[in-house]
Formats: C-alpha cells, sequence, structure tokens
C-alpha cells in the first residue's frame, strides 16, 4: 500500500498542468485501505486458444467492494499486465477490487480475440463475486491505449445483443463506469497504421467493416456507462482529437463524460506520469461506483 500511495502522491505533483473538462465542483473522498494479492490466476476458460493470466487485489475492509477490470497498453501487440500494477495497487489501495489482466495479441490473434479476453474476464468476475466480496452492480474499467481502446469497446458493446457481444459477452460483460487515458477510439483514422493494421488483418481499404466494428466511438448509444477519459494534448501517436471527438460523441447521446487533458504531454509521457489523472480517475469510479447511483 505505502508504494501504491507513494506512486500517487508524487505523479500527483503533475496536476497543475492538466484541464479536467465537466469536473465535479466538489473533489470525491477516497478512503485508505490495506490490501492483498492473488498473481497468475488463470482466467481463461479450459480449451482457450492460450492460458490467461490476471493479478487479483482484494481490500482489507468489509465488502462488497466496487470491482475495476484494468487492461494494460501495448498497440494490441506486446507488454504485460505488469505495466499496470502500481495502478492496480492504488485503485486496492482506496477499497476497490482489482483484476490486472493479460489478453491475446496481435497479429496472431485478430480482432475481436482481445474483446472476447475481456468478455471473459468479466465472467469470472461475476463467477467468483461471492470468493471475492464482488457487488456485482458496481464493476468498472480502467485501461490505457490500446487497453483503453479495449475497455472503451467492452463499454459500448456490452448488452447490444450485436455481433461484439456474441458468443462471450452477455449482461454480466456490462460496466457500470469506464476510465480510459490514450485512448484510440476511433480506428478508422488510422488506416495506414501498422499496428492497426495487424490488429484487424489489413488496411481500411481491404477490410473496412472491422474498423468500423472495431472503432468504439462507431457504438455508442444513450445506454453506456459514464466515461472518465484522459490524454496528452502532445500526443502524437493517437492525436488527442480521438479523445475530444469520443468525449463529444458520447455527451451527444447523453452519456455522462469526463475529459482530463494532461497539457505538454505526448503518449508515452501521459502514461509514465499519470498519477493526477489516475487520482481523478479514481474519485470518478468511487462517485460512479457508489450505492447511490445503482
Amino acid at each position: 500500500m505505502i508504494r501504491s500511495i507513494v506512486f500517487l502522491s508524487l505523479l500527483g505533483l503533475s496536476t497543475g498542468c492538466a484541464h479536467h473538462q465537466n469536473a465535479p465542483t466538489a473533489p470525491t473522498p477516497l478512503p485508505e485501505t490495506g490490501w492483498n494479492a492473488q498473481y497468475d490466476q488463470r482466467y481463461s476458460p479450459s480449451g482457450w486458444p492460450e492460458p490467461l493470466y490476471a493479478d487479483v487485489y482484494t481490500p482489507t475492509t468489509a465488502g462488497p467492494h466496487p470491482a475495476v477490470l484494468v487492461a494494460h497498453g501495448g498497440g494490441w501487440t506486446r507488454r504485460s499486465r505488469g505495466d499496470m500494477s502500481d495502478i492496480a495497487e492504488t485503485l486496492a489501495s482506496v477499497g476497490f477490487v482489482v483484476m490486472n489482466i493479460d489478453y491475446r495479441f496481435a497479429p496472431a490473434h485478430r480482432f475481436p480475440a482481445q474483446l472476447h479476453d475481456l468478455q471473459v474476464a468479466m465472467h469470472w468476475l461475476h463467477d467468483r463475486r461471492q470468493a471475492l466480496s464482488i457487488d456485482r452492480e458496481r464493476i468498472g474499467a480502467l485501461g490505457f491505449s490500446s487497453g483503453g481502446h479495449l475497455v472503451s469497446l467492452l463499454g459500448v458493446v456490452a448488452g447490444d445483443d450485436g455481433a461484439l457481444d456474441q458468443p462471450w459477452g452477455g449482461p454480466e460483460t456490462r460496466l457500470a463506469a469506464v476510465v480510459s487515458g490514450g485512448t484510440p477510439s476511433d480506428l478508422r483514422k488510422f488506416g495506414d497504421g501498422k499496428l492497426v493494421e495487424q490488429l484487424l488483418g489489413g488496411t481500411i481499404d481491404e477490410v473496412p467493416d472491422a474498423y468500423h466494428q472495431a472503432s468504439p466511438v462507431v457504438h455508442v448509444d444513450s445506454d453506456d456507462p459514464p466515461f472518465f477519459l484522459f490524454h496528452g494534448t502532445w500526443d502524437m501517436l493517437v492525436p488527442i482529437d480521438q479523445a475530444t471527438d469520443f468525449h463529444a460523441t458520447l455527451q451527444a447521446h447523453g452519456v455522462h463524460s469526463e475529459l482530463y487533458r494532461m497539457r505538454g504531454r505526448g503518449h508515452i509521457a501521459s502514461f509514465l506520469t499519470s498519477g493526477s489523472a489516475i487520482e481523478a480517475g479514481a474519485r470518478f469510479l468511487r462517485r460512479t461506483l457508489s450505492p447511490s447511483n445503482q
């Protein structure tokens, strides 16, 4: 817990370099609690194309607790849940059950394999809600970069009964809140990007339907959960219009959305110095996942 609090406090020094649109007038208080961790928990079903694992963090206070599914970045092709360990510990230290997952990589596994991985992770959480003392109505998600894309997509397609909600979706995959940073929300704008081509299996001219289906902004409707988006204003890898357009689309559909602009930071820097955004995101999750909001 000490490591998590130091991480949050030190990186939170950059608060003055951010602008929080649609922020609440008064900050939501964050509790402080101890936590326990279970590492390398297999969450993928038997017979899944490859075994997938998660680290699960549980507060030491009495539940039931809200929970957060956490997904790492890496262009859908690399990295691991270890990148999100500090963030997962921070969330656990303020009262969330946290499931920090790995997922399958492109190009060996094309979209929507990664979304299916998040969907089965949600089923895993629901199946163990009593053992982990989870309130099943208060499950959110947090991700950065490609992980932000995946949690955002999960948030806007769950329960829609469309193609992406089958066969691994269903009501158990519905999120109550989403925190997403550096998010590629409209993959149609990356038609010549190598990482997106590896994920979707071709250029936008070759597989236009895949680009459409894989873009969270396309699936927004009025039933979607509240969103907290954070993004670096100097992000050249995922330009900030990916956040501003997504934010505007959510609002246009009557979905609560907050946009936290991290001034003067690019894609990597906005992750490495994300302490103030994670703190604001944690307050957003406490507020939106409180029992009074159900």
